[in-house]
């Protein structure tokens, strides 16, 4: 078992080390060339920019009984398709049983976004503690489920 995680702006990598280490589980950290990463514990594989070029990276890199952490639903779509685990950084786990609606409600946001350019959706609330002890948490849980 690995951990990938679409490291872009994500928060809570030092959580995912820290985890990972006490599992001894290996984690890769991928980011495109707009980040820069350093990592003692992980290894770091920086992707060319492009739109996309960190998820596919990711995904054709992962495999069954790894854990993939995105924020993104497709990754998540994809990781499970190819029967890996997969975690939002709020702590969500995707499921075969969630992902089906997470993405039908991320198409009809967008879909409201395209039709009217008054609807302005909010941006995400600024992140807690409190969200990474749930991050931690459900990760840790995880974790000791695919074990």
């Amino acid at each position: 078992m690995t951990v990938y995680v679409d490291a872009d702006a994500c928060p809570v990598v030092k959580i995912i080390e820290d985890v990972s280490k006490f599992f001894n589980i290996p984690v890769v950290l991928l980011c495109d060339t707009n980040h820069i990463l350093n990592s003692n514990y992980s290894e770091v594989i920086v992707i060319g920019a492009g739109s996309d070029a960190v998820d596919l990276a990711l995904i054709n890199r992962c495999s069954a009984n790894d854990i993939v952490v995105t924020q993104d639903y497709g990754v998540a779509a994809l990781a499970l398709g190819k029967g890996a685990y997969c975690i939002h950084q709020s702590g969500k786990i995707f499921t075969n049983d969630n992902i089906d609606g997470l993405l039908m409600d991320r198409h009809l946001a967008k879909k409201m976004r395209m039709s009217n350019s008054k609807h302005h959706i909010k941006g995400p609330k600024k992140r807690t503690k409190e969200d990474d002890i749930k991050f931690e948490s459900s990760f840790r849980k995880l974790i000791s489920e695919v074990l």
